[in-house]
């Protein structure tokens, strides 16, 4: 154990009450609860906690349309998402929510605190307001088209194709998501914090290593282009906390939302006895780790460290930000049957064999991470079966049947067996950096010289031959020593495989004995340690996911009522409006997707006469985008071409839909050819 045990609070972004757990979501918490393992391992002093971010119109319109209280939802979200991370073996010391008293109180208390120091003010602005729902809409229940990129179908406060943020007011041709009326504006009261206030103390922060150096050098870009007073405030309908002596105003919920990592903890401290000071006073020398996802970066590295500067408390020691979970190359798709959930996951395959998976692939760089299904099934089964628990099924029932299940009084090869133990200050390094990809790496480089080594010995051959008993039971008991130490660096992934190796070892695994062999120790039995994975989990995985998905659609399609699918027809105009168009049939020579974007296509088109390239953010509607080369579509001709980051976009295609995947090109009868004029 450590001489000099470190004191840390961990906590994981915290999951909306309004979905379900799903394997993105995993990817987060299993790459948080191995840190948070191998520290404990390490004999450090570790709180590990979580919360449901449970507040905000999404809820409050959900609940409504289930015909339930917004906390009745939120209820069972919680119970829903406990029982999905304890099935992943996920380690919380607390799971609590953002809609409790503890949360409340820590809000009011920063609000006033921030108030009271000149950080908090008020004016009146112009919002969009919707007119059959009666209510102002969140910048998420805004969709329109980007001001920078004309990029279509994009949310109300920022980008998915450029990246920029701006306000709401700022869309071209905006549009309730909630009832797809055009919003008009109306005038309320709002209250902003002063982010600006803090520019000089967020820039030293952001290069005091307290982030990742993609997060800090995106920070210069903000930096560069203003930091804007944070508004963070709605008005009522909303679902959350009230602001203090302001009726029918109530907190924006990322105000509440990180403060929620806080309330979980005091409701912790408040049960065991802990010091909530200790760990978020201003002069804590306790450690505060972040393990968030790379979409909410802003919210975590801007307003998070400011809103606890200004009021009195202590920065992150550290915010770990990772990328998305892409399956076979693509966006997890419900209609795919991709989008897996993680209680879908649960009923048919281990969940260690998960955490071994992203485990092998994780890094501490802001990557995405590709669950590729063929290579989840070859990379388990030879890894954790063939290789390491086969190494102590081969040697284990030697040991049983000859030696009565007694391991023997030294090591057969003292050279090797410290070769093993020499490396844990390098696993434990890459452990500690997050570098779990490089940690499985070398340990598998280890398995596989254990393995060999048992190859040359032969010990089957050994146990033939009169007069070996000694050298049958020293090889054999040198076999599972180095399963010891290979299982003892495992444990922090493979947890439950650990637990079942010590039930078998009779011993506890931990970082500071991995070096002690267990001379003239006894074992017992040994028992299967890991079930082989077969592909007809992840077919029956992906099959119940596809049933779940057209399941629901179903019931929304019964819920909602037909033309709130159908965009309101635009205002008219006259056939000369109608005349400045000029459509294009154009024929696909090339379709690619656009590297590092999530919705673009690259397209070159024939328009008979001379070539264009195109971008069209259909991407999740054509993830086989050579499929539409040599297709007719139609094209707007003389749309101002549009300087993009990826290149220059000469025209736009037509398509109808709603967004996303619900997109479809339009296209001509045969017999067209490239460049003629649609009338």
């Amino acid at each position: 154990m450590s001489n000099n045990p470190r004191k840390m609070l961990v906590t994981c972004a915290l999951p909306y009450a309004n979905g379900a757990i799903h394997l993105g979501h995993m990817l987060e918490h299993i790459q948080a609860d191995i840190w948070v393992r191998f520290q404990r391992m390490r004999g450090h002093d570790v709180h590990f906690v979580c919360a449901d971010d449970a507040h905000g119109t999404p809820i409050m319109l959900n609940a409504a349309k289930l015909g339930i209280t917004p906390e009745q939802l939120i209820e069972k979200a919680k119970t829903d998402h406990i029982a999905d991370f304890a099935g992943f073996n996920i380690s919380f010391d607390n799971y609590h929510s953002t809609h409790s008293d503890e949360n409340r109180q820590l809000t009011a208390a920063i609000y006033r605190q921030l108030k009271a120091n000149g950080f908090i003010k008020s004016r009146t602005i112009a919002q969009l307001f919707d007119p059959e729902k009666q209510m102002f809409l969140p910048d998420r229940f805004v969709k329109g088209t980007c001001p920078k990129c004309k990029a279509e179908d994009q949310y109300g406060d920022n980008c998915e194709v450029c990246a920029s943020t701006y306000s709401p007011m700022d869309l071209i041709n905006p549009r309730s998501a909630v009832s797809g009326a055009a919003p008009v504006m109306k005038e309320s009261e709002h209250f902003f914090f002063d982010l600006p206030h803090f520019e000089a103390m967020l820039q030293a922060w952001t290069r005091s290593g307290s982030l990742q150096p993609e997060i800090a050098n995106k920070m210069q870009e903000w930096f560069e282009s203003g930091l804007q007073q944070w508004d963070i405030s709605r008005d009522a309908p909303y679902f959350g906390f009230e602001i203090p002596d302001e009726p029918n105003k109530f907190f924006y919920v990322w105000l509440d939302a990180p403060i929620g990592y806080m309330a979980s903890f005091k409701n912790l401290c408040d049960r065991i006895g802990l010091d909530f000071d200790e760990y978020w006073h201003k002069e804590a020398k306790t450690e505060l780790y972040h393990f968030i996802g790379k979409d909410i970066v802003y919210f975590h590295s801007l307003f998070w460290p400011a809103m606890l500067e200004g009021s009195g408390y202590r920065k992150p020691t550290n915010v770990f930000a990772h990328g998305y979970v892409t399956v076979d190359g693509q966006k997890m798709s419900k209609s795919r049957g991709t989008f897996i959930q993680a209680s879908t996951y649960l009923k048919h395959i281990d969940p260690e064999c998960l955490r071994y998976y992203y485990a092998a692939k994780l890094n501490d760089r802001i990557e995405d991470l590709d669950f590729n299904l063929d290579d989840f099934v070859q990379r388990v089964n030879s890894d954790i079966v063939n290789k390491l628990v086969n190494l102590a099924s081969r040697n284990a029932g030697f040991i049983t049947k000859r030696f009565d299940g007694k391991l023997a009084a030294e090591l057969a090869d003292p050279a090797l067996f410290g070769e093993f133990t020499a490396q844990s200050a390098q696993i434990a390094d890459y452990f500690e950096k997050r570098e779990y990809n490089k940690a499985i790496r070398e340990i598998m480089s280890l398995t596989d010289k254990a393995n060999k080594y048992i190859d040359e010995k032969a010990p089957w051959v050994i146990a033939k031959q009169a007069g070996k008993e000694a050298e049958l039971q020293a090889v054999c008991s040198m076999g599972l020593e180095l399963f010891r130490v290979l299982i003892s660096y495992l444990k922090p992934v493979l947890p439950q495989l650990a637990a079942r190796a010590e039930a078998f070892l009779q011993t506890e695994l931990r970082w500071d004995n991995i070096d002690t062999p267990l001379f003239n120790h006894q074992i017992a039995p040994f028992k299967a340690l890991f079930a082989r994975l077969e592909k007809k989990q992840i077919d029956a995985v992906i099959e119940e996911t596809k049933a779940l998905f057209a399941e629901s659609a179903k019931k929304e399609d019964k819920m909602t009522a037909c033309h709130t699918n159908i965009e309101p027809i635009a205002p008219e105009i006259t056939i000369d409006d109608f005349a400045k168009l000029d459509l294009r049939v154009a024929k696909v020579l090339k379709c690619e997707a656009v590297p590092k974007s999530d919705k673009l296509l690259r397209f070159e088109l024939d328009l008979g006469d001379h070539t264009r390239q195109v971008f069209s953010g259909i991407k999740a509607a054509y993830n086989q985008p050579t499929e539409l080369e040599g297709r007719f579509v139609i094209m707007v001709a003389n749309l101002a071409p549009r300087k993009m980051s990826f290149g220059l976009s000469e025209g736009m295609i037509l398509s109808a839909g709603t967004g996303g995947a619900d997109l479809f090109l339009l296209s001509a009868d045969a017999g067209v050819s490239a460049g003629m004029q649609v009338k």
